[in-house]
């Protein structure tokens, strides 16, 4: 496989377990407050990433001060990342807040151009915008959706991009498990604390492995969103975050009974032939090369 075809799939598996975690924690909210959730989630997950990162023998710092420094900077953007969408999507409808993260695609394309001189052609630069589209017919935004913390999910928008390029310019020597533990490990510690003032409630026996295999989902989310940075072109892998939404309508169906009306599946061929014409100017690039 090429480097864009790597890419796309580990974006694709990366918004695949990101959802089904989303899912989980959707159904234990029903019992748990937020951040403890949050912070029961980040805690199991680190303990899984350190255990398999010793296992894998990729638990080291063997790498230049610059990439350190990154890595804290990257833990810090997802820090705000949590702290903005979490407040947007306590205060927003749940529409509103994908319709705009959706953005992400364009947004990373264009700081990849921008920051790395990454090339993206007017075709594959179609392709992301009939994408977004296609999310617009999914979600459906109404006109009085935009408020204060339709900023904050900007804010988190633009968080997510510093994010993703920050992973981008690390160097190739840096363990992606590493990272990953990192950022675990920071959103848990920050949850933890604001659930000090949330308060716990005592954990049930549905409750727990709905948590439990939420920080499975979300490990695999964690590094798979690491290791796609450093994967292929930004702006081909870019748009195979609109997965998500296919994922989200097959897991809402199944779990919460929530059948797709025609407009939403019409919104959903768009975004798979956007992925599957990008797929295909890919293999043209490289026959051509």
């Amino acid at each position: 496989m090429t480097p864009n075809t790597t890419g796309a799939l580990l974006m694709m598996g990366s918004m695949a377990a990101f959802t089904l975690n989303d899912t989980l924690v959707k159904v234990a909210l029903q019992e748990l407050p937020l951040f403890q959730l949050v912070a029961m989630r980040g805690i199991l997950a680190v303990f899984l990433i350190y255990i398999l990162a010793r296992s894998l023998g990729t638990l080291h710092l063997n790498f230049s001060r610059r990439d350190k420094w990154l890595i804290a900077l990257r833990c810090l953007a997802e820090l705000s990342v949590t702290f903005f969408f979490l407040t947007a999507l306590k205060n927003m409808p749940l529409a509103n807040v994908t319709a705009i993260l959706q953005a992400l695609p364009l947004t990373v394309t264009l700081g990849a151009a921008l920051c790395f001189s990454e090339q993206v052609g007017w075709r594959r630069a179609i392709a992301i915008a009939i994408g977004f589209v296609g999310m617009l017919l999914i979600v459906r935004p109404g006109p009085d959706g935009f408020s204060l913390y339709s900023i904050y999910a900007l804010i988190a928008v633009a968080s997510i991009t510093v994010r993703d390029l920050i992973t981008r310019h690390m160097s190739a020597n840096v363990p992606s498990m590493v990272v990953t533990l990192a950022t675990s490990a920071s959103i848990a510690g920050a949850a933890a604390i604001a659930s000090v003032f949330e308060g716990w409630v005592p954990v049930s026996a549905m409750a727990g492995p709905l948590v439990a295999a939420a920080a499975v989902f979300v490990l695999l989310g964690y590094l798979f969103s690491v290791m796609v940075m450093r994967q292929g072109d930004v702006g081909f892998v870019a748009p195979f975050r609109y997965s998500s939404l296919i994922w989200a309508l097959g897991l809402g169906w199944v779990v919460f009974d929530e059948w797709p009306d025609t407009v939403t599946m019409l919104g959903v061929l768009l975004i798979v032939g956007a992925g599957l014409f990008t797929l295909l100017r890919e293999r043209v690039r490289q026959g051509a090369a």
